[in-house]
């Protein structure tokens, strides 16, 4: 597969051109297919693979919330990490994410778990991991995706000026190597999952985000649902 056969977003088409040719793409794109000639279901649905890019173009990411793969239940995964729609229950991290923002910004916990409206100010909700097949978490992590993801981040950190990156959880830590701590701002925590505990309450990072967007005089994020 090359890069014209990507439907993805223009500006994020030209920034990634390079990696869209490589031969690991290429091969991502031929195992997703086989496992759909095999019967196999593969969430999300594949207009939605790059739905954070589609939402969300490249000079417009002012924050980045890095999750590892999709919601593997049906209806649940929607290319947007930690999102899921409108007529879908709230996952446990989510709901601890809304808790948090319940917290420390003016902000009421909505009926629904659909965040399209943060991406469409410029949250990047960038899943690691772009697709799993159904009911098997983390089972595409070995298929190439990682190294697409990485790439996107570390072209974020080397083109871009004063993006938030918020890495929650052991996993999304670990990419900080990527990114440029001099130019860009990162805020680390546990993961918002209840599996982790309660460390992420309090962590204050979406009022910190909105802080640091204003002294750069960009328009803080909306946290509203």
């Amino acid at each position: 597969m090359g890069i014209n056969n990507v439907q993805i977003e223009e500006s994020w088409k030209s920034v990634l051109s390079e990696e869209f040719n490589k031969p690991y793409f290429h091969t991502l794109v031929e195992k997703i297919k086989e496992d759909k000639r095999n019967g196999k279901t593969i969430y999300p649905n594949g207009k939605l693979i790059f739905n954070a890019f589609n939402t969300t173009p490249f000079q417009e990411v002012k924050v980045v919330i890095l999750g590892q793969d999709p919601y593997h239940g049906p209806g649940q995964a929607m290319g947007l990490s930690f999102s899921v729609p409108k007529n879908i229950k709230i996952p446990p991290s989510l709901r601890n994410i809304y808790k948090e923002l319940n917290r420390s910004v003016s902000f009421t916990v909505p009926a629904h778990g659909d965040l399209t409206s943060w991406a469409s100010q410029g949250v990047f909700l960038l899943n690691a991991i772009l697709t799993v097949e159904k009911s098997k978490p983390r089972s595409h992590s070995k298929y190439g995706w990682e190294e697409f993801t990485n790439a996107v981040i570390k072209t974020l950190s080397y083109e871009r000026d004063g993006v938030v990156f918020l890495l929650w959880g052991n996993f999304a830590r670990k990419k900080k190597e990527f990114i440029d701590s001099s130019k860009h701002l990162i805020l680390e925590s546990v993961h918002p999952s209840p599996l982790a505990g309660n460390g992420f309450q309090g962590n204050n990072h979406f009022s910190t985000a909105n802080h640091y967007l204003t002294r750069q005089n960009k328009a803080p994020i909306n946290w509203t649902l």
